[in-house]
Parts: structure tokens; C-alpha cells; sequence
């Protein structure tokens, strides 16, 4: 977090602010959303083709928050690990799974050598960052990520609009093309797999858009 990038300290803020009542909402989040669990699940199985044959992964969930998707990531078998620009939700998410590794930062800058990772599963957590820094956080995915990792791109789609600003509830947020987010992921050294679009929940306003890749 810089003083050259004022929205990442805004983010961060942010999430400080409300880090508990975000715990508590996230925390089963994914019980009643049986697509999403089957793309991670696919997420997993493309991870676990890259790894070292040890049986495991090693993936990072970056933007993690309270950990709570980290924590789905290791019940699949994944060596997982999470990683977040707010120092209050990794300190909720250490206290929720102590077994779990969970570490400040920010997903343009990561304090990972190049190509260590055979998975990294981004949760809605490229939303908050303006379309202009996008192409870095895909670059960075793609720099720790070893050749044919995998990677996994959950996202508010704009159903057919251009990006676009909204209000999310913590702080600004963008939603996506899932065309134009899966270009600049080209761009960024990936090839598509596939995509899975869903409608809305109760309770959701957007559409929600995933992408699956493998690093080139």
C-alpha cells in the first residue's frame, strides 16, 4: 500500500472498517451456491495437474478476506494459503483457522518468487481495483503462477454493458464483460478453459461471472 495508489489504501480502510461484520456475512457464503463450489472444485482439479506430483497444490487465494474460501481451497486437498490488503480481516482469518497461513498484501505487488504457485483463485477481489490497474494484477497472477497453473477469476458481470462503477456496500467495486476480462487475461500470458455465468441469487443484484484459465 502506497501513496501512489490511493485506492489501496482506501480498500484497505474500508474492509478495516467493517472487517467483522464482513466476517460474518462471508462465513457461509458458499453454502447455498452449488455453482460456484462446482468452479472451484474445477479450479482445484486443474491446480492439482500442474503440481509436483506430490499429490497437493500449493495456491494462493489472493483476496482473501476472512478466509473463509482459503479454508474451502484446503478442504479440497489444496495446499492453500491467503492473502489480503487488510490487516483486519487476516487478523479474523488467523483467529478462524489457525491451521491456515494467512498474510498481509496487495495482489499487484506480491512477496512471491516468480513461478511458485500451481494455482491462484481470485474471489471477487480484482472488483475493487480501477479497470486501468487491472492489467498488473493479471500480469502479477501470471508471474507467480508456474506454466499451466491454474487460475480462477470470480467477478460481477456487466451483462452485456461496459465496465462500469457501482455502489458495493464496503467500498467502489467495477463490473466486468466477461469478454473484456477474459482479452486482458490473454494479454496477461492465459488461455481460457472455460466461463461460467449465473444469474443472480435472492438477496443479489448481478449477474456473477467466473473465469477459468490455465497460465501459458
Amino acid at each position: 500500500m502506497t501513496e501512489t495508489a490511493p485506492h489501496l489504501r482506501a480498500t484497505a480502510d474500508a474492509y478495516d472498517a467493517l472487517a467483522a461484520l464482513y466476517t460474518d456475512f462471508a462465513r457461509d457464503a458458499l453454502d447455498g451456491l452449488p455453482l460456484d463450489r462446482s468452479v472451484i472444485a474445477a479450479f482445484a482439479e486443474l491446480a492439482r495437474t500442474t503440481g509436483s506430483g506430490s499429490g497437493s497444490a500449493s495456491v494462493a487465494e489472493l483476496g482473501c478476506g476472512p478466509g473463509h474460501v482459503t479454508d474451502h481451497l484446503r478442504r479440497l486437498g489444496l495446499d492453500a494459503f491467503g492473502i489480503d490488503l487488510s490487516p483486519a480481516l487476516i487478523a479474523l482469518a488467523r483467529e478462524e483457522y489457525p491451521g491456515l497461513r494467512f498474510d498481509v498484501g496487495s495482489m499487484d505487488a506480491l512477496d512471491l518468487a516468480d513461478g511458485v504457485l500451481d494455482g491462484v483463485l481470485s474471489w471477487y477481489s480484482v472488483i475493487h481495483a480501477p479497470p486501468g490497474h487491472v492489467p498488473s494484477y493479471l500480469a502479477e497472477f501470471r508471474r507467480v503462477l508456474t506454466a499451466g497453473g491454474a487460475l480462477l477469476l470470480a467477478f460481477f458481470e456487466s451483462e452485456g454493458g461496459p465496465v462500469e462503477a457501482f455502489d458495493h456496500k464496503v467500498t467502489t467495486a467495477y463490473r466486468w464483460p466477461v469478454d473484456d476480462l477474459a482479452a486482458l487475461a490473454g494479454e496477461a500470458g492465459f488461455v481460457e478453459v472455460g466461463r461460467m455465468l449465473r444469474e443472480p441469487c435472492e438477496g443479489e443484484r448481478f449477474r456473477r461471472g467466473h473465469l477459468l484459465m490455465r497460465a501459458r
